[in-house]
């Protein structure tokens, strides 16, 4: 009995070891709890707008921010990059549409707009990116989840194209 519970033990701290979740730090501080500040605009309206005035597309993301597991993913590894952000910066006007399932996350003015601009494109899977003109009309869209790398062709595309 005494020669299996430091046994035991060792095997306990060794899958604790292997398996413990990795952090990389930077000056003492988490990498993953570095977030990219996009400027996202708040209403469809607004964006049109912009995109009349900058003459820039609007890239319209469609997530559900509280529940799709795709929508997290995409959300970290492309949306929360440097170079998403150098590219949308100087190219795209931003309008995330979120339908949480969380009726707290968005107040219920936000909420209607947001299921308002979803019935308008008839938007169904999630996470969907849609690129559209400065007239809200439809030029290139994504459905779902892809390898991040065909995003930025997909956005290069359509942003030389405009």
């Amino acid at each position: 009995m005494n020669k299996i519970t430091p046994a035991f033990i060792i095997c306990l701290l060794a899958v604790k070891f292997f398996y413990g979740q990795d952090a990389v730090f930077v000056n003492r501080q988490v990498v993953d709890s570095i977030r990219i500040e996009l400027n996202w605009i708040p209403t469809y309206k607004e964006a049109l707008k912009k995109s009349r005035k900058e003459r820039k597309p609007v890239l319209i993301y469609f997530t559900g921010s509280d529940w799709c597991g795709p929508c997290k993913i995409l959300d970290k590894n492309l949306f929360n990059t440097e170079k998403f952000k150098a590219i949308a910066d100087k190219n795209l006007i931003l309008l995330e549409v979120d339908i949480p399932r969380r009726i707290d996350l968005l107040s219920p003015k936000q909420m209607r707009h947001n299921k308002n601009i979803q019935e308008i494109y008839n938007v169904r899977s999630f996470p969907t990116l849609m690129i559209v003109n400065h007239k809200g009309k439809k030029i290139a869209e994504k459905k779902g989840y892809i390898l991040i790398e065909y995003y930025y062709p997909f956005l290069r595309s359509h942003i030389e194209k405009y």
